[in-house]
């Protein structure tokens, strides 16, 4: 509407000249254009007010945003409990136990070599068989020195022969000098050329005993108990006594021993258990540090201490039935100085540390938490000892201590054990933590128990 009598208009007669004076102008067309003026200010205004309300919409929508959000979280709303998991601190024994690595070591092991030179004719052992002192281990080809043998004792023989002839001399030259039928230089040479062959025999005795040492060597047998490695030298090959590659490794697995370092300030408590003549227990674990893998004593001190380590090695022996500890392995070896009888200890999560120093948030009898320094002591697992700062019958918080403060209202799940299986076993001796709910679980396992 507005449109068409915006479209209004005076158009000039075709009778009257367009030079028409303005004072002789028809008056009608003057009604139509303040009526345009009208409409257009009504539109103009309707569009401001729409601007407006949706403006002011938006802004309320805003503010009412952060008033809503702490209602659907009511939890964590002003004055609401928080819930945490709890224990009660009690009594236990606190092992003092060193954690340290270390490395399998044999406490015998033997590179054969042959002492000879020859061929090597036999094998007398598989790779990885379990032999003993004594058992077969090669053969050389003895012929070589089989005819040496011969030769040395033909030697000795016709030595031995000559030394025979010269004392049945000077027996003879003895009585005919008693006589005075000879002269004393001929009786005094045949003392000499007696001894010459004495000489002689002995050396070719010598000469005897090497060649059958030699003939021995070359049938090599085990000198220790233990584990043959792989085979170095393959049978037909020429070997030597001057070659540097043995022929097997034998390895003593039974029993083995672990070799490791611990810091020097631990020395004391060390010397003195071993001094006092208790024998200290030690347990190997795997490199993951998850799996045991034997249990054996502490066997010796070194002398010295590793002036760029501050460290001391020490070595503990384990029998090692099942060769689960194999040289050279790396284990963790976990060494048992000594245990503290009837200590306050406390879970492991309950400690923080911060500001204050090592503390625990202490629930109090009106379930707030107040913050509660303490001095611990040894970790033994999941619990660390507490030298000073709480008592038995004390609760603590462990689970849920990031949202806490001093004097903040917490809510203790104690429902939990109503709403437990009558055929589930109780917790163990000492271990009475008590975790929260968690608040993503379904929505069944957080229902509260019926009352009956």
């Amino acid at each position: 509407m507005d449109e068409d009598v915006a479209r209004t208009e005076v158009r000039p007669s075709p009778d009257r000249p367009l030079s028409t004076p303005p004072s002789e102008t028809p008056a009608p067309p003057i009604p139509a254009v303040r009526q345009s003026r009208r409409g257009s200010w009504l539109l103009t205004l309707i569009l401001f007010a729409g601007l407006a309300g949706g403006g002011w919409y938006l802004w309320s929508q805003r503010q009412s945003q952060p008033a809503a959000k702490p209602a659907t979280t009511g939890r964590n709303a002003q004055g609401a409990p928080q819930p945490v998991g709890f224990a009660t601190i009690d009594k236990g024994n606190i092992r003092i136990v060193l954690n340290e690595l270390g490395t399998v070591t044999s406490l015998d092991t033997v590179t054969v070599y042959t002492q000879i030179s020859g061929q090597l004719q036999e094998v007398g052992f598989k790779e990885g068989q379990v032999v003993k002192k004594g058992d077969f281990i090669a053969q050389i080809d003895p012929r070589p020195y089989a005819a040496a043998l011969e030769q040395a004792q033909g030697t000795l023989a016709k030595d031995q022969g000559l030394l025979a002839q010269a004392q049945a001399d000077l027996k003879r030259y003895q009585t005919l000098g008693r006589q005075d039928s000879i002269a004393q230089q001929q009786l005094d040479d045949q003392k000499y050329l007696v001894q010459q062959y004495t000489g002689t025999v002995q050396t070719d005795q010598g000469s005897v005993d090497t060649a059958k040492l030699n003939l021995a060597y070359c049938r090599i047998i085990s000198p220790i108990d233990g584990q043959a490695g792989l085979r170095l030298v393959d049978q037909g090959n020429y070997v030597q006594a001057s070659t540097t590659a043995g022929l097997v490794v034998i390895t003593q697995m039974q029993p083995i021993s672990v070799l490791f370092s611990v810091p020097e300030d631990n020395l004391p408590d060390i010397i003195q258990r071993t001094r006092g003549g208790a024998t200290l227990s030690v347990e190997a674990y795997d490199r993951a540090n998850t799996r045991q893998l034997a249990t054996g004593q502490l066997a010796t001190l070194d002398n010295v201490i590793d002036t760029t380590t501050g460290t001391l090695k020490l070595r503990a022996t384990f029998a090692n039935p099942d060769e689960l500890l194999y040289p050279n392995q790396f284990v963790n070896a976990r060494l048992l100085v000594n245990t503290m009888q009837d200590s306050v200890r406390i879970p492991v999560p309950a400690v923080q540390r911060g500001e204050p120093g090592t503390f625990v948030y202490l629930i109090n009898q009106n379930n707030t938490v107040s913050v509660r320094p303490i001095k611990v002591g040894p970790v033994d697992g999941k619990f660390q000892a507490v030298l000073s700062g709480l008592n038995p019958g004390d609760r603590v918080v462990t689970d849920g201590t990031d949202r806490l403060r001093e004097g903040a209202l917490v809510s203790l799940p104690a429902a939990q054990k109503a709403a437990a299986p009558a055929g589930a076993s109780p917790p163990a001796a000492g271990s009475q933590a008590t975790l929260a709910p968690d608040p993503n679980a379904p929505r069944e396992h957080r229902r509260p128990p019926q009352a009956q």
